[in-house]
């Protein structure tokens, strides 16, 4: 039997990172699972190796949340889980941050959490029960330069995520944050232009002396998607190696 027997979870940029090693995860778990992405050619391979559906999903339209929902709903009847991970980074220096850039990340961190919140209320509500995994970052907990329009998103959805959880507990939809630290994913090097990053000397600095992996972080979702958090909402899970347990760490 598995830990998500009966759920039904729509996982936002599934295709590749922390949202497929969720998706792997979630389907293992007993999960029915959409893959929903904008990387529509490794999300519908991904999808199609572990038994899933695919949806394009721009998380910053209206419209393609509606679309995708409304398919969830169709193909399973229910949706109980609902996992915020699309993301982007963009590193500049504040002075040199045009608003395009900055309102860029916004539309995707931030606002994408809120439609994707949003969309699934009445869904969730009906069936009365429901978990939204919000991932923030440790970005959302302390500031990072050059990463003005990233920590502001970051921020954004761990206050958003206590806003949600306050509103919607009384329906039986419980709503909690993530906050990983440097994860080896192609996020960082997609934000430096498609570049291979070394993260390496970066992990060495924090107390368990290496950079987290996807997988870590879809072990935590997947026990917040499970009703073994069944008492846990409006809650910040943090998965960083130790690097918020100082005030001194220089990245």
């Amino acid at each position: 039997m598995g830990r998500l027997d009966g759920k039904v979870a729509l996982i936002t940029g599934a295709a590749r990172g922390q949202g497929a090693a969720a998706a792997r995860k979630f389907v293992a778990e007993g999960a029915k699972v959409m893959v929903a992405d904008i990387i529509d050619d490794e999300g519908k391979r991904l999808a199609d190796e572990i038994g899933a559906l695919y949806q394009h999903l721009d998380v910053s339209q209206e419209a393609d949340w509606a679309a995708a929902v409304e398919r969830v709903l169709a193909e399973y009847g229910q949706l109980t889980v609902l996992v915020n991970n699309a993301g982007i980074l963009h590193f500049s220096e504040l002075g040199k941050t045009t608003l395009a850039d900055y309102e860029r990340v916004i539309g995707v961190n931030q606002i994408g959490a809120f439609l994707g919140m949003r969309s699934v209320v009445e869904p969730m509500s009906e069936a009365g029960v429901g978990s939204i995994i919000n991932l923030s970052s440790v970005e959302g907990l302390a500031g990072m330069p050059y990463l003005i329009a990233y920590t502001a998103s970051k921020f954004a959805i761990r206050g958003m995520t206590k806003v949600a959880a306050l509103e919607l507990g009384g329906k039986g939809i419980r709503v909690n944050s993530v906050h990983p630290g440097m994860i080896e994913t192609a996020m960082v090097s997609t934000a430096a232009g498609g570049a291979h990053v070394d993260l390496s000397p970066a992990g060495k600095k924090v107390a368990l002396g290496r950079v987290g992996q996807p997988e870590e972080i879809a072990n935590l979702v997947v026990f917040l998607a499970s009703d073994e958090s069944s008492y846990s909402t409006g809650a910040e899970f943090v998965a960083d190696g130790g690097a918020t347990a100082t005030h001194a760490l220089k990245i």
